[in-house]
């Protein structure tokens, strides 16, 4: 049953699928406490705990009992998105890993939380997978949950990024809501606004992408070196300083390029090719630069040895700006039910 306390006290946040914890930070800048956070994922622990005083539980979600996951106010997360990816096999919730949402709907189910949110990628809207998401939208109703869906551009909320994501939000029916997604800021932020003073400093990786580690003036300011693939070079990966930065992927080999580089060159339909004589300006966006554009802070420092798993944590994290709005909006939400 809803008891009407002070807003201040639905504050108790439970992490499921943390990662290296973009939404944890941005919940908490916003005031919300993290009392427990979940990653199985052991390449993330070090840059999880290292960030974070919240304890971390390593173990695979499918096989810890549900009463040693502590009781709580809210629960986020973002259920891997790799199923539902147009980029990939998109699956789905024919995949094992698109089936761990209904871990995170089991965990609801016991935990009962006054909130929740979910994250997860635009192609969870594509049209083969519209009777999976309205099965799990009939699963959070039967939870006792009044469910809003939206596809949010980070892009609106000074994120400097186009990046399309899918934004579960649920309040439990009986808590007297009507809640209303944040609304786009008016002002933009351009890679010009975020990187600008990291343009000439960056690192490219020690041989096999292995990290510089210290040798790196501002942390994980290095990029991943290689050869681009065919399908990397069938379109255009470059983004200029006054625009936003494509999304930021989970992969180093398929980061954007540098703004300083020219925009590749057009010769048929599924083919680019960088600009002759400019070569050498062609570079990976470093993993600083994409952990900025992803609004991590400097000061947020990730750990790791190849450079395909820092890649790999920036990209699959949600931007802490975004996150930040989103815990603000839910947080006036309870703010509004108690007054």
């Amino acid at each position: 049953m809803f008891v009407k306390k002070d807003a201040g006290d639905y504050m108790n946040i439970v992490s499921l699928f943390s990662g290296a914890g973009g939404m944890d930070l941005g919940f908490r800048k916003s005031g919300f406490d993290i009392i427990w956070a979940n990653e199985f994922d052991s390449t993330i622990w070090q840059t999880y705990e290292r960030n974070h005083s919240t304890p971390l539980d390593k173990r695979d979600i499918r096989k810890i009992p549900l009463n040693e996951i502590p009781d709580c106010d809210g629960i986020i997360g973002g259920p891997p998105c790799q199923s539902w990816s147009e980029a990939g096999k998109s699956l789905g919730i024919r995949d094992e890993r698109g089936k761990l949402f209904y871990n995170f709907i089991e965990v609801l189910n016991n935990k009962k939380p006054k909130f929740f949110v979910a994250e997860n990628v635009s192609g969870m809207l594509a049209p083969q997978h519209r009777a999976a998401v309205n099965s799990l939208l009939s699963l959070f109703d039967k939870a006792g949950y009044k469910i809003y869906i939206k596809l949010l551009n980070a892009a609106d909320y000074k994120i400097p990024q186009d990046r399309k994501r899918v934004i579960f939000i649920g309040f439990l029916k009986e808590i007297p809501i009507k809640y209303e997604f944040p609304k786009p800021l008016s002002r933009k932020v351009n890679l010009k606004d975020a990187i600008w003073d990291l343009r000439d400093t960056a690192l490219p990786a020690l041989e096999n992408n292995k990290t510089n580690r210290d040798q790196c003036t501002v942390p994980n300011h290095e990029y991943m070196i290689g050869s681009f693939s065919s399908i990397y070079m069938s379109r255009n990966r470059v983004r200029a300083w006054d625009e936003q930065s494509f999304t930021i992927q989970a992969g180093g080999r398929h980061a954007p390029i540098h703004p300083q580089a020219p925009k590749m060159v057009y010769i048929n339909q599924n083919k680019r090719v960088f600009c002759p004589e400019n070569e050498e300006l062609y570079r990976r966006l470093s993993i600083r630069e994409c952990a900025r554009i992803q609004t991590f802070p400097d000061k947020y420092i990730f750990y790791y040895n190849d450079l395909s798993d820092g890649y790999k944590m920036v990209g699959n994290a949600v931007p802490v700006r975004l996150a930040f709005h989103i815990a603000n909006s839910i947080k006036s939400v309870f703010v509004q039910a108690f007054n």
